[in-house]
This record gives C-alpha cells, structure tokens and sequence, in this order.
C-alpha cells in the first residue's frame, strides 16, 4: 500500500495505463502545463507531446477528434476540465460515442474516457459547480464512475481506459487533496460493484463521490446515538449495484439516498423507484432522498453553503425515518 491524494491517484493510474499500452494517449486543454488542477503534471515530459496532446478550447473538437481516435483503434483520455464545459460536446459523447457500436451492429467501438470533474469548489458559481452524472446516466452505450477515494479513483480510471465502451468519468473537484492508502500492484476496479463503507441493521444510506464522506460522519454521529447503518458507495451509477442496494435494504427496511446534486430528477430518484418497486414489503418508512435544491449554485460561500447537503441533514434525516 502508499499513500497517495485522489489527485495523485488518478495521475498514477493515467501513467500507469500509458506505460502498459501504447494506444493510450490523453487531449485536452492545458495538458501540457499539467492539467488545471495539476492531475497531469509530469505526464508530458514522460510520454511526449504527441501523447500528452494540448488542444485548443473547443470542446466540442475535442471529443470529436477524440471518438474518431478512439473508432480507429486508440485509447483517448479526454480532459474536459469541468463537467459544466462538457456541455459543448454533448452531440459528440451522446449522440456519437454512445451510440455507435450499437448502430454499427458492434463493427466498431468507442474506448473513449471523457473526465469530468464535478462538485462545488472554492466559489466556482454557477458554470463551474455542477454534478451532472444523472445526464449520462440515463443515456444508453455510456458508462458513469463516480469515484469517492483515491484508491478508486486510481482503480476505476484504469477500467475506464481498459473498457471498451465510452466511460464518462466525473471526479469531484472538492476531494483532489484527499489522501488514502492505494493498493501496490495492477489493481483495477469493476464496474457495477458498490463497496460497503459501514455495516449496521438498521438504516441503509446510498452515496457516491464526496458526498460519501458526508453520509460517512453523520453515519459516526448516528452510531453514537444507536443507530447503526449500511453505509454503500456505489462507485459507479451505471453500471450500479442494483443487488446490494435491494439486500441491504430487505436487512434493514429503511433506505435514505444522499448526493450532492440537484434532487429533481437525480439518479437518486432511480435508486429509490427501484427500491420502492422490489422491496415494498420490507419497508418499515419511506424512502427518502436528500440532494440539493433545484437553484443555481451561487459564488458566495454563504449562499453556497445553503445548497450542500450535510452531515447534520443526514443525521436528522435518519433519526426521523427511525423514530429516534
């Protein structure tokens, strides 16, 4: 084991999947500098301009550049800076990247990473705060990893690069200098397995990217007053683990969902229909779900801090579904 941030992490994995396979490359804006967040920083020394690629700031070009690459045979990574940018290359990653194996009867595929980091970070409003992951769930051919450790980040980005199909790959801006201990060795995650953070019988939480570590303090706190939960990242929201959500909640009967994104229409909504749907006989509450407001996210920090679900949200939450 070392101990790495989840920024380092995720570098680590980028060279690692470099060195192993000679179709990996990354494009991106800044890469040449390191990345805006410094993930980069060293790659482009080590593997060259033609494979540590700067681009010019058209989204939309890059990712469309990046799918033709990826039809031809190689592994791009593509650095999109913030999820919110991505927007300019929607038509490319969804209506491209993930439907052209399927339209092409799998004569070709798309092993494309699109990296998108997401979250609130440092008062970067309203164009540079989102966690947009919901989007490309619901979008067929697309796979969505939500990282919330370093460990995972560095795991699941090395399936990402190795899988064959677009992975859209959203890492929260907030948990960059995160450190964990990270496994030595060719360590690499699988898609669709949640990893089971907290053991307890009597409330199951549901969480994935920073918002782990929220639902992970109060899950303390709760312990403190005898409440004791199911704690389950689920690292991946599609592929998700659909069988370890539904036996963790026949266990313990109770399901609250937390994310840090928009409430309205959050995957969090899929998590709950679904529990609702297959475990109605073991509810003893309702399901609940606990996300952010449908409001613009502000640059003020006190505004910001309004639309973040909290540790003390969660606690209050789970006491009201256990009647404590």
């Amino acid at each position: 084991m070392r101990r790495l941030s989840y920024l380092e992490a995720s570098r680590v994995a980028v060279a690692e999947e470099m060195e192993r396979d000679p179709l990996v490359w990354a494009v991106g804006e800044d890469l040449g500098r390191g990345g805006v967040f410094g993930q980069y920083k060293g790659l482009a020394e080590q593997f060259g301009p033609d494979r540590i690629s700067d681009a010019p700031i058209s989204e939309s070009c890059i990712v469309g550049a990046a799918v033709g690459a990826a039809m031809m045979g190689t592994r791009p990574i593509v650095e999109m800076r913030f999820s919110d940018f991505a927007l300019c290359a929607v038509d490319e990653l969804v209506n491209q990247a993930a439907k052209a194996r399927y339209m092409f009867g799998g004569q070709t595929r798309v092993p494309i990473v699109v990296r998108e980091p997401i979250g609130m970070w440092r008062s970067s409003a309203a164009q540079h705060s989102q966690s947009l992951e919901a989007w490309y769930a619901h979008i067929p051919g697309l796979v969505v990893a939500v990282p919330s450790t370093p460990a995972d980040n560095r795991a699941l980005l090395k399936a990402a690069i190795r899988c064959d199909d677009p992975v859209v790959f959203m890492e929260h801006k907030g948990l960059w200098p995160l450190e964990g201990e990270v496994p030595e060795g060719d360590d690499v995650a699988p898609f669709g397995k949640a990893r089971l953070v907290r053991e307890g019988g009597d409330l199951t939480i549901v969480s994935w990217s920073a918002a782990v570590h929220t639902a992970e303090q109060a899950a303390g706190e709760l312990a403190g007053l005898g409440i004791e939960t199911d704690l389950l990242d689920l690292r991946t929201l599609w592929p998700w683990d659909r069988d370890a959500v539904l036996a963790s909640v026949e266990k313990t009967g109770r399901l609250l969902v937390v994310h840090e994104a928009v409430a309205v229409a959050g995957f969090g909504a899929e998590i709950a229909a679904t529990v609702a749907e297959s475990c109605h006989a073991a509810l003893k509450a309702p399901v609940r779900r606990l996300g952010a407001p449908r409001v613009p996210i502000s640059y003020a920090p006190p505004l910001e801090n309004e639309v973040r679900v909290t540790a003390e949200a969660v606690v209050a939450a789970a006491r009201d579904m256990t009647g404590q």
